[in-house]
């Protein structure tokens, strides 16, 4: 029993390594056809970034768009409840998409900013010249030292999603259980809660955006 747990893990093991070597693969082959065709990594990097940006901007629009949804069902008089809820509900799993795209575009950011950065490090070793080498390394420290502070608010932005998505659902679920006035009456503390929460979320999304810009303003 016990050597057949051993294998079960060395297998899993080696799965997961697998599969993380197909991902680095799958880009690197991505990259290098990309490569062929004239775009290279600091065009895909740019683009990636713009639409981390976008993704951003659009996240901000949905987080609002289910602020005022939750309020017009808190506040409003004689609401059908049920369409209130469906309302409310779709709201949110809008806000839980946007706030998905945004992830998933971070790590596609992440992903080519890598191979980019490892591309131009390997590189420097090319140079006869030792002044441009140094210009070139100097560049490469001042590029990534940008970029790692875009990264850093990007993710601060990221994270500031997850407790708004967390309260949302929560009354979301509590609005879904208790289908009735009183239960609409106990949930505008829980407004006020969400309101300052998405407050704060659009401030970072504005850092982050603003962020994003002057990356893109120094790189291209």
């Amino acid at each position: 029993m016990k050597n057949s747990t051993s294998l079960s893990w060395r297998a899993l093991f080696f799965v997961f390594i697998f599969s993380a070597l197909c991902v680095s693969g799958c880009s690197q082959a991505y990259y290098g056809a990309m490569e062929k065709a004239g775009i290279h990594k600091r065009d895909i990097l740019v683009e990636r970034v713009e639409k981390a940006r976008d993704a951003q901007a659009t996240a901000q629009e949905e987080f609002k768009s289910a602020l005022e949804q939750f309020e017009s069902v808190v506040y409003l008089e004689n609401t059908d409840l049920k369409l209130a809820y469906e309302e409310t509900s779709a709201a949110y799993k809008d806000s839980e998409e946007a706030a998905k795209t945004v992830s998933e575009r971070i790590d596609r950011v992440e992903d080519v900013a890598e191979a980019l950065f490892v591309e131009w490090e390997s590189e420097l070793e090319q140079y006869n010249s030792a002044e441009l080498k140094r210009l070139s390394r100097q560049k490469i420290t001042e590029t990534r030292s940008r970029y790692g502070k875009m990264l850093t608010v990007m993710h601060r932005a990221e994270q500031s999603m997850a407790p708004v998505l967390t309260t949302f659902h929560d009354n979301v679920l509590f609005l879904k259980h208790n289908l009735n006035a009183q239960a609409i009456g106990s949930l505008k503390g829980e407004f006020s809660q969400l309101q300052k929460q998405i407050t704060s979320l659009i401030g970072e999304m504005n850092r982050a955006i603003a962020s994003s810009n002057d990356f893109l303003a120094q790189l291209q």
